[in-house]
């Protein structure tokens, strides 16, 4: 075919990989073409997998623009750009007979290590980096201008989006940025990607007014626009970006970001805060939500309304600090020592992370008793676009909260008063006639310590029954697929737009599937038991290594026999095509085993 009649195909689903050492600029180069591919129109959602390092080992970040509404990487890589030699090694089992694979030759060239069919450009993006610039560092804008190229950008715009981002350096960066995307321009001249003969188009549309943001920046904004106002956190991955968000806008709004030397410091400041009537909210990842146990279960105790996040990763210990996981959640739905009651919500994308903050800040004030959000390490830091915030829609619930007037028209004030149920209404101290005692000692009425087996009892059982009043009041799940379906799935948090896009490969197999996702994990709602029984397989879909999610459906009664778990702990997300696989691999051994029972059945 002739360059002439040549139309390149249209990009409506397209993933890119750029990989190689930790500082090469993975990340850049994929956040730079994130923000072209949505001024063009699609969506996007970006993933990273790097070390807890600064420079060296493997880092990789994946892009994937589409059109329609995705929430994961896809199965397969359209275009990997490969800096070393162990980024092809690491990524080659994502690629397919169509991929594009552009590669750093300047260390030494390929030898048959690629998939038949593949289409390779090599490209000594060192090699010219250093002779042209003298600097390593500009490889990665060489190489953007060959990606730009690849996928038909425009020269023009892949200009503008460089004096966007390299401008705010200053102008002798900006220019020698610049210098270095030129080259890339002229590399690939060489190569036979003159401007306007891509490989692929991209198919320009207005584009929809959208925020490309990450979980943890929608979990920060949520907990603002609900009224929080202080906010504390202790650096560590994956939940620091919580913490620069809201150090960036809280003190905007009259509220304060404070770092603390450690998570001790932050849960009992994060308390103290509470107690005066301030909405507080603290973030963290395992190792640190392990060392706040003792605060959160006197938050508990004590009725304080507090917000805690849990990013996940893996774990025990240290574990894998920039992995993803979901191996906490017996810790945030069963930890801590003796009893109290806790809400553990668990978004799914980031429009229900924006949600669900508000959402637990308002039940923490309802309730008066610690909330979590369970978060994961994909959820809270890969980016996605997502409608704009119903900001209108956001009410500010403070619970019952008593003012001067309300206590002056009382005979007495108890703060953990028994009159009115289970919530005692309650008033902040320094109320006129408001006297507050807070104790991490079990307490009457009044917040006198008591050890009264009758008090304690009373006590107990006001907390606790918190919970089963608050099942009312709850984020309910939601659900996607045929409810006549047989076979369902449950997975929260990372596992969401994976399960999605696996439900439609499992369809055009014949597998007809229902997702139900969950957003309240504890208390388990009434609704999840109810999914399970009318199922007759569900697969749990989950990042741990033994079936946490599952077995909680089971302690709460939920058939064990119904339930698969489908589990990954190796550090990186499920695709959709893996899911699939585990799926039909179960489903055809299911149909092997029910035609055999029907031919025993036959010779009896």
């Amino acid at each position: 075919m002739s360059t002439e009649s040549y139309a390149p195909p249209i990009l409506e689903d397209v993933n890119v990989i750029v990989a190689g050492q930790g500082g090469d600029g993975s990340l850049t180069v994929i956040t730079l073409l994130a923000g072209l591919l949505r001024e063009a129109g699609l969506n996007v959602y970006t993933q990273r997998d790097v070390l807890s390092r600064i420079r060296g080992g493997h880092a990789a970040a994946t892009l994937r623009g589409f059109s329609g509404n995705r929430y994961c990487i896809g199965s397969s890589i359209k275009l990997l750009v490969a800096f070393d030699f162990e980024a092809i090694e690491k990524n080659t089992r994502y690629l397919d007979n169509h991929s594009i694979v552009v590669f750093d030759d300047s260390g030494g060239k390929l030898n048959g290590q690629l998939p038949k069919d593949v289409r390779l450009y090599s490209a000594p993006f060192n090699r010219l980096a250093m002779r042209t610039m003298r600097r390593e560092l500009y490889k990665n804008s060489i190489a953007f201008g060959l990606v730009g190229r690849i996928l038909g950008l425009e020269d023009e715009s892949l200009m503008k989006t460089f004096e966007h981002r390299f401008k705010r350096m200053g102008k002798t960066i900006l220019e020698y940025n610049q210098e270095a995307l030129r080259l890339g321009f002229n590399l690939s001249n060489e190569l036979g990607l003159a401007e306007g003969e891509g490989l692929y188009k991209v198919k320009k549309t207005k584009p929809n007014k959208q925020l490309l943001i990450t979980g943890n920046e929608s979990v920060a904004l949520g907990f603002l626009v609900a009224g929080g106002r202080f906010f504390t956190g202790y650096p560590i991955t994956p939940s620091t970006e919580i913490l620069e968000t809201l150090q960036k806008w809280l003190p905007q709004y009259g509220g304060v970001a404070r770092q603390t030397e450690d998570e001790l410091a932050g849960i009992n400041m994060a308390i103290g805060a509470a107690l005066t009537g301030t909405r507080s909210m603290v973030a963290t990842s395992g190792p640190g939500f392990s060392l706040m146990q003792e605060g959160i279960g006197h938050a508990g105790s004590a009725e304080i309304p507090i917000v805690i996040v849990d990013c996940q990763r893996s774990g025990p210990s240290t574990g894998m600090p920039t992995k993803p996981e979901q191996s906490d959640l017996n810790l945030m739905v069963f930890g801590g020592h003796g009893d109290f009651p806790r809400i553990v919500l668990t978004p799914g994308h980031p429009e229900d992370c924006f949600y669900l903050a508000v959402e637990a800040t308002n039940l923490s004030q309802q309730y008066q008793c610690p909330v979590f959000l369970a978060m994961d390490q994909a959820l809270s830091q890969n980016t996605a676009t997502v409608a704009p915030y119903k900001l209108d829609d956001v009410v500010i619930d403070q619970g019952l909260r008593l003012n001067a007037e309300q206590l002056e028209n009382m005979e007495v004030y108890k703060r953990y008063s028994l009159a009115n149920g289970d919530v005692s209404p309650y008033t902040v101290p320094g109320t006129p006639g408001g006297l507050s005692l807070i104790t991490g000692n079990e307490h009457d009425e009044f917040g006198i310590v008591s050890t009264s087996p009758e008090n304690r009892i009373k006590m107990m059982d006001k907390r606790m029954n918190k919970i089963e009043k608050a099942k009312k009041h709850l984020p309910t799940a939601r659900h996607f697929g045929n409810k006549k379906s047989e076979i369902g799935f449950i997975g929260i948090g990372m596992t969401y737009g994976v399960i999605l896009e696996a439900m439609e490969q499992l369809r055009d197999l014949g597998v007809d599937t229902q997702y139900h996702q969950p957003r309240t994990i504890w208390p388990i709602l009434d609704e999840t038991l109810r999914f399970i029984k009318k199922c007759k397989r569900v697969y749990v879909v989950e990042h741990n290594a033994v079936g946490q999610l599952a077995h909680m459906f089971m302690h709460q009664g939920a058939n064990s026999d119904k339930l698969i778990k489908v589990l990954k702990y190796d550090g990186t997300p499920f695709i959709p095509s893996e899911l699939t696989n585990k799926v039909m691999i179960k489903e055809k051994k299911h149909i092997k085993s029910v035609k055999n029972l029907k031919r025993e059945a036959t010779l009896q």
